[in-house]
């Protein structure tokens, strides 16, 4: 028997629509009890997922509000539970007091991701299913939010059964052959043990190697504006970003700590640092943001190197041109392009734009030009790997079997072998849950915001 649990799923902000959910047994009686039907029929003889229409009351009785109601019996409801939902109009104070009114009638306060959680627990998803639960819920982009729902619909498990039930088998048929000797069970072989082995680390690699893709996908590639003092990277940070995210002023410094903001450029998610312009001064705390930039650089994925169109090449430009060596890739942003130009973007030794973050000319090129280095590959299908901890457990499976395949050239029984093969299964197993621990389970719920 499970608690009858309550919470409102879509946030306590003013909105159109309010919801209410429920779950566990008894769920649907509760909601009888603060809910009326127009029809004047109980819920409990509704069929399933048909909207009702009726009265919200508090625990009082006092009418609160025209709902909807619905309900869907497990086990074919998402946490596999008897569930309810009463769908508000999206006042605050009208959901507040309709669970109150909820608790009233029985039910508790949902934890932190307890729904999902038990839709893991009643087996309606996997544990790789239910983090994608939470991607789908932050993705910032519809290639995220893509990938997310394909690995919802099971795209991770599916890449991990097959290798997690051939080691399976390969231990299993190693136990028969010892617990049933006198069967006719076929022999453990060496050579069939060598082939199983290579294909599942081969199978393990080829996914593993998807998290840096999957990686750039949820948390958008790195990327960072290097320039000496007052050449515009703040304003080209506003204007990429649509509205005024950095003070701007013609004082030299005014930037001196690192700003990041979340952006689309040239079809892609980014990342995009605004740095401390790069000179050598005196200043402790301009000194310590040069430092900070410097370090920026070394870690992007690309370097936008902004220069005064207005103003010939000088040391400091070179400084910038030297730094942005350090990241993956670089790219020459002449700005100020709307005023008389000194420096020519043919001169620069990068592929250069020359655009005004001021007009906003030029920008499209920019964005052409990043595209054009940056291409997005698609297949967004739930099969790249976005999470860290499932990256950590692939590589703890794929050591475990490069270990046993070590033990297996060294010429050692396949008891030995298989206890390596036996550490694989159990890492593999922390993907989908199969030998998870709770403490790990309590960690990937706790990200879930109530009522989800």
């Amino acid at each position: 028997m499970s608690h009858v649990i309550a919470a409102v799923s879509t946030g306590w902000q003013v909105s159109a629509i309010g919801i209410l959910r429920l779950s566990g047994d008894g769920a649907i009686a509760v909601a009888d009890r603060v809910f009326t039907a127009l029809d004047g029929r109980p819920l409990a003889e509704t069929a399933d997922r048909r909207l009702v229409l009726g009265t919200l009351r508090d625990a009082r009785g006092r009418l609160l509000d025209q709902v909807l109601a619905t309900v869907s019996r497990g086990p074919r409801s998402y946490t596999g539970e008897d569930t309810a939902e009463l769908q508000c109009h999206g006042s605050p104070a009208v959901l507040a007091a309709g669970l109150e009114a909820l608790f009233a009638a029985g039910a508790r306060q949902a934890g932190p991701g307890e729904f999902t959680r038990r839709a893991f627990l009643n087996g309606r998803m996997d544990l790789s299913q239910a983090e994608a639960v939470i991607d789908l819920i932050e993705a910032e982009s519809a290639e995220a939010a893509a990938n997310a729902a394909g690995q919802l619909a099971g795209a991770v498990t599916r890449r991990i059964d097959p290798i997690y039930e051939e080691l399976a088998g390969l231990c299993a048929h190693f136990h028969a052959v010892l617990d049933y000797p006198d069967d006719e069970i076929e022999e453990f072989r060496t050579p069939a043990l060598r082939a199983s082995l290579e294909s599942a680390a081969q199978s393990l690699a080829a996914l593993g190697d998807t998290f840096r893709r999957g990686s750039a996908l949820k948390a958008g590639l790195r990327a960072v504006l290097l320039g000496k003092p007052n050449v515009g990277k703040s304003s080209l940070l506003n204007a990429l970003a649509g509205y005024e995210r950095v003070i701007v002023t013609d004082v030299a410094g005014t930037t001196r700590d690192a700003v990041t903001e979340t952006l689309r450029l040239g079809g892609r998610t980014w990342r995009l640092t605004d740095t401390a312009g790069l000179r050598e001064t005196r200043d402790r705390i301009e000194a310590l943001g040069v430092g900070k930039s410097r370090e920026a650089a070394r870690g992007a994925d690309l370097a936008l190197c902004v220069f005064d169109g207005s103003r010939p090449l000088d040391e400091a430009d070179e400084a910038v041109l030297a730094a942005a060596a350090q990241a993956g890739q670089a790219l020459a942003v002449v700005n100020k392009c709307d005023l008389p130009q000194r420096l020519a973007p043919e001169t620069l030794p990068l592929p250069a734009v020359a655009v005004s973050a001021r007009t906003g000319q030029g920008l499209d090129r920019l964005e052409a030009a990043v595209a054009a280095r940056f291409p997005d590959a698609g297949g967004w299908d739930g099969s790249v790997l976005t999470n860290a901890r499932q990256k950590a457990a692939v590589d703890r499976a794929s050591a475990a079997l490069a270990s046993a395949g070590r033990a297996l050239e060294a010429g050692m029984t396949p008891d030995a072998v298989l206890l390596d093969v036996e550490e694989a299964l159990e890492a593999l197993g922390e993907i989908n849950g199969r030998t998870v621990r709770a403490e790990i389970t309590d960690q990937i719920f706790s990200r879930f915001c109530v009522g989800k």
